[in-house]
């Protein structure tokens, strides 16, 4: 058994047509022939083209190149999906179907024992295994890809065969829910759905019996979270819209659910969830990051409180020389301090006191004040920095006749009072109110 894969980045489409395979299959498409068609008609143009090859076997990388074109045209209608309708996104999306099990189907080719081919694109990823009349293989290996896996009984499938052959393509669509929505899952409940999965599609290509033997199994990875109230639901397309016909859950946890099938198809996995459920999530979420906010803040003030005590004590009692005067930077300290501590215990009993409007408005406006006062005892260190450096030679006779420490006080204080009880008088609806 040999392995092939092969990852391909964006093309344009004339770099596809340079393939000697298909340029006698696939006509020449430029990508200046859309510039005057609406991303409608030229996705439909070139899926037409897609659809005319006639080879019936490709190598792996003309059908590469072949999927990115057809993605990027894709892309182009999703960007513009706004304006279509609801009908419009299915058939661009059983359009896009249709084109990539075409494709994977042309790497399918006859095998004695057994081959497998695999590719990865930034859109989609594929998986082929053959089995031939001589495979030894008891079972095949689960075909995986990153977000999705399917466990199906191709050797049972190939007996029934009189070629005794069989082969199974499988395809992993990570944009897909774009044209093919999960609200395309009709209910009556009118609930919320969410696209739990990448869409998929398994198929059997040139294999005569397709009558499966045992039911398929789907293994989907969650790639949104799950909601433990929500319904998962196994779904496959119909053409029209999701239903659920044939389709199970067999088991599931909060990051995979297995589904298991009767029939292959093109096959997701959709959660709903009630409208007050949602809003109950949100609730909670918004609730959680509160508790968070409310814990860093605790930790913050604390941390806040003991730098300011050891400032405090530092400009207290280690004072270098008797011309600084410190007293500025103590009362910075000081009036820091009493306002986060206060900030603390009242954040702490915050349910009581909400309910005494008297002691609510005293703490909002002591609050106010010891915030103020610190800002005017930073304005007054401020000055004392700017005289210092003006005029070292008579620092000390200004500090004596003009700046002592009573005088600084007075400044640093009332005017944070004149402040908040002007601030009272004139609005005094902004202290005490529950905000």
């Amino acid at each position: 058994m040999t392995t092939r894969a092969v990852r391909a980045n964006d093309l344009e489409c004339s770099h596809v047509l340079q393939t000697p395979v298909v340029l006698m299959t696939f006509p020449k498409v430029y990508p200046r022939e859309c510039s005057n068609q609406t991303p409608g008609g030229c996705f439909q143009n070139r899926f037409e083209q897609i659809k005319n090859i006639t080879a019936k076997v490709l190598p792996l990388n003309t059908v590469t190149n072949i999927l990115t074109v057809a993605f990027n045209a894709s892309e182009k209608i999703v960007e513009s999906s706004s304006s279509a309708s609801q009908a419009e996104l299915a058939s661009y999306g059983n359009c896009v179907l249709k084109t990539s099990e075409k494709l994977i189907s042309t790497l399918v080719k006859p095998t004695v024992t057994s081959d497998r081919v695999s590719f990865t694109l930034p859109a989609v990823e594929g998986q082929v295994f053959m089995v031939g009349p001589q495979v030894t293989l008891n079972k095949i290996p689960r075909l995986d890809t990153t977000n999705s896996s399917v466990d199906i009984d191709l050797i049972g499938i190939s007996k029934n065969n009189t070629e005794r052959s069989a082969a199974v393509a499988f395809m992993s669509y990570v944009t897909m829910e774009n044209l093919l929505k999960p609200d395309f899952f009709n209910t009556s409940n009118g609930t919320i759905k969410t696209m739990m999965s990448t869409v998929i599609s398994v198929t059997l290509p040139k294999t005569t019996n397709t009558k499966l033997t045992k039911p398929v199994n789907f293994t989907f990875r969650h790639i949104r979270e799950f909601d433990p109230n929500g319904s998962l639901s196994c779904v496959y397309w119909n053409n029209r819209e999701w239903i659920v016909d044939g389709c199970s859950v067999l088991r599931t946890n909060s990051s995979y659910t297995v589904c298991s099938c009767v029939h292959l198809s093109t096959f997701a996995l959709i959660m709903q969830t009630s409208r007050q459920s949602e809003v109950q999530n949100r609730t909670d979420m918004f609730s959680q990051s509160d508790s968070l906010l409310d814990l860093l803040n605790l930790v913050c003030v604390i941390v806040g409180l003991v730098f300011f005590s050891l400032a405090l004590l530092t400009f207290a009692l280690c004072q270098w020389s008797p011309l600084v005067n410190n007293v500025a930077r103590i009362n910075i300290c000081i009036s820091l301090l009493l306002a986060h501590l206060l900030f603390l215990l009242t954040q702490q009993f915050l349910s009581l006191i909400l309910s005494q409007q008297v002691l609510c408005a005293a703490i909002a406006g002591l609050l106010h004040f010891l915030f103020l006062s610190g800002f005017v005892w930073m304005f007054i260190e401020g000055v004392l920095l700017f005289i210092c450096v003006k005029n070292l030679s008579q620092i000390s006779s200004k500090k004596r006749a003009v700046l002592s420490s009573g005088f600084l006080c007075v400044i640093g204080y009332v005017v944070a009072l004149v402040v908040v009880c002007v601030s009272v008088g004139l609005v005094p609806e902004g202290y005490g109110n529950e905000q």
